[in-house]
């Protein structure tokens, strides 16, 4: 199977996947998002994979994405399989798909604040005591 790798810009974006549709890509196999925090400008890379099975092809798309805007077009009316994989994205990284029919959290609670797969989201310290575990001061294990 082959495959290849195509970085275009957000203006470019719907009419390259229009294009796929077009040359028998008959599926967009998946959608996430790379926080590149420190280490690239723009922050945010979209990587979007499709798949022809009729050609035993596949095809990779990246774009990256303005820090201060966020928005991407959204591909959901030519794969109506993009509707879940941009909601988590923008659940998880805060990217916003313009004109998307149903752009909402999927996975956190509607009145979550921040999006926790950003690198700069801070974690949360919960300790966790597992059952039957020996107690554990510095330096030495008491069981």
């Amino acid at each position: 199977m082959s495959s290849e790798i195509i970085n275009t810009t957000v203006e470019e974006y719907k009419k390259l996947v229009e294009s796929l549709h077009s040359e028998n890509y008959e599926m967009m196999v998946d959608l996430t998002v790379v926080d590149w925090f420190r280490k690239k400008e723009p922050r945010f890379e979209v990587v979007v994979q499709f798949l022809s099975i009729s050609k035993n092809q596949r095809k990779t798309i990246k774009i990256f994405v303005d820090d201060e805007d966020l928005s991407i077009p959204s591909i959901t009316d030519i794969y109506p399989s993009a509707n879940f994989y941009e909601r988590e994205a923008f659940d998880m990284f805060g990217i916003n798909f313009l004109e998307h029919p149903d752009l909402t959290r999927i996975l956190m609670p509607d009145d979550w604040n921040g999006h926790p797969l950003r690198k700069n989201y801070g974690s949360g310290r919960i300790p966790v005591q597992f059952k039957n575990a020996p107690k554990v001061e510095i330096g030495r294990a008491h069981v």
